[in-house]
């Protein structure tokens, strides 16, 4: 004798309810990221006050590096609007967009940071340029790593080989994206107000 278990709404409404692992992982792993980067930030403000203590302009280019990815932030929620309606042409057209957008974020922000460079503000001696490098350059590999896996959804949206309509990678990678554009906010005004 077999008993059928029946799925009850409550269940299903239950099951909905509970985060996907993959996205419960991602907001302990933002969540690290936020502390650490606050700490650095807080570390920034109490040194600034050492004497010594060197500045250093903002180039324009961090302006541009900054619309670019507040664009590439619309642009992958339009991707993952595209990827649900399952308009695939559209799908891909836009998260090629957002690829090239966080590459071009990138090379702006490696020509605003060699910039700041020459204009003498080295990682060595006391001043900005220790707390400027390293926040830069972790917030730096962050986006390194949202490229990387934007490249990645990029080369699976134009394969054949995948027909599993599941939007959970693509969310996850979106919200990540969203994250990086927001620490990135922040840190901007941080570089444009604290100094």
């Amino acid at each position: 004798m077999t008993q059928s278990i029946e799925a009850t709404p409550t269940t299903v409404t239950e099951q909905r309810k509970k985060i996907h692992p993959h996205k419960f992982t991602l907001w302990v792993a933002i969540g690290s990221i936020i502390m650490m980067f606050a700490g650095l930030t807080s570390a920034y403000i109490v040194k600034r006050e050492q004497p010594g203590w060197t500045t250093f302009e903002v180039p324009r280019s961090l302006w541009f590096s900054t619309g670019v990815i507040l664009l590439s932030s619309l642009v992958i929620q339009l991707a993952v609007k595209a990827f649900k309606e399952r308009e695939m042409r559209r799908y891909r057209n836009l998260i090629s967009l957002t690829a090239f957008l966080g590459i071009l974020f990138i090379t702006l922000q490696w020509v605003s940071f060699n910039t700041i460079w020459k204009s003498g503000v080295s990682f060595r001696g006391s001043g900005a340029g220790q707390f400027l490098y390293v926040i830069a350059g972790l917030h730096a590999l962050h986006v390194i790593g949202g490229v990387i896996a934007l490249l990645v959804t990029f080369l699976k949206a134009f394969s054949g080989k995948v027909r599993i309509y599941n939007p959970v990678p693509l969310e996850v990678i979106s919200t990540y994206w969203h994250f990086v554009d927001f620490l990135w906010i922040y840190l901007f005004i941080f570089f444009l107000w604290i100094q």
